[in-house]
């Protein structure tokens, strides 16, 4: 479980000290630093910590089992999926309006993912895992709100391209999840059987 910890603490730590860094010209590390030189650290840690989660998650199967999820909501989870995909492909391609509407597609992405994950597993391993991703998407979309970072700019013109190459990717890695990827990644597959 120390590895477990450790990773929740290093990769979140990275991403909390981004998200409350200073911006004051002058103050703001990634300037100082550059642009590359600061992702290039960032990513590094980051990749190290997660690294750490998954060691430390799979050194803690089998996990204490803290609730037993009825069956329902691991198809719930399924469904909930094909729309956290979607959301989060739509953050990373032009603007369309999917990334217009929910501003910070990414956060929303994560935050279902994370949701779902809660409602379909009981292991506190588990537990803790996607409580802490979701802990700090609504930290973050908090910090981007109270900073005035409210997504694409108001004059942005959503490009249908950008939904529907979400839409395309994100429901094709869905597909790749639930029939084996997922399997060949974490160990579980998503449809018993």
């Amino acid at each position: 479980m120390i590895y477990f910890i450790a990773g929740l603490i290093v990769f979140f730590g990275t991403h909390l000290f981004t998200t409350f860094r200073s911006r004051e010209p002058g103050k703001d590390i990634k300037t100082k630093l550059g642009y590359g030189p600061y992702m290039g650290l960032y990513s590094l840690v980051a990749i190290g910590g997660l690294a750490l989660i998954v060691y430390g998650y799979g050194a803690m199967r089998p996990s204490t089992i803290v609730w037993l999820p009825p069956v329902w909501t691991r198809h719930l989870n399924i469904t909930i999926q094909l729309f956290a995909f979607v959301i989060l492909f739509a953050a990373y391609l032009p603007t369309g309006f999917i990334k217009k509407t929910l501003k910070h597609p990414m956060l929303v992405g994560v935050k279902l993912w994370a949701v779902g994950h809660l409602l379909a597993n009981g292991e506190l391993n588990s537990i803790i895992l996607f409580a802490s991703f979701l802990a700090y998407a609504v930290i973050d979309r908090i910090v981007l709100k109270k900073r005035g970072d409210n997504g694409p700019p108001p004059g942005v013109k959503p490009n249908i391209m950008g939904d529907i190459g979400a839409l395309l990717i994100g429901a094709g890695f869905w597909a790749a999840m639930v029939f084996g990827l997922h399997k060949i990644l974490f160990g579980m597959p998503v449809l018993a059987g």
